[in-house]
C-alpha cells in the first residue's frame, strides 16, 4: 500500500499549470483575449490555479508518506516492546 495517487496527480497538475501559465504570460495583451474572453487572460489565471492545486496535492502526498513512515516505525517499536515484555514474562 505504498502508492499514493496524490503524487502523480500533483505532478501532472503542476506541470500542466506551468505550461498554461507560461502560455498565458507569453500571450499577455494579445487580441484573442479581447475577442474571446472579455479581456481576461484566462490561461494565466487558470495556470496559476492549476499550479496551486498541484502544489497542494504534492504537499498532501508528502504528508501522507511521512505519516505512513511514522506509523511503520511506531508499529515496529510497539512490536519490539511487546516482544521484550513477553520474553521477560517467560523467565
Amino acid at each position: 500500500m505504498g502508492f499514493d495517487i496524490r503524487l502523480p496527480i500533483g505532478m501532472m497538475f503542476t506541470v500542466f499549470g506551468l505550461l498554461v501559465t507560461g502560455y498565458g504570460a507569453a500571450t499577455r495583451g494579445d487580441e484573442m483575449y479581447e475577442v474571446h474572453s472579455l479581456g481576461i487572460n484566462i490561461n494565466l489565471y487558470w495556470g496559476v490555479i492549476m499550479i496551486a492545486f498541484g502544489a497542494v496535492m504534492l504537499l498532501l502526498a508528502r504528508r501522507g508518506a511521512a505519516a505512513l513512515r511514522s506509523a511503520i516505525v511506531h508499529s515496529d517499536d510497539h512490536d519490539a516492546a511487546k516482544q521484550a515484555t513477553g520474553d521477560r514474562k517467560a523467565h
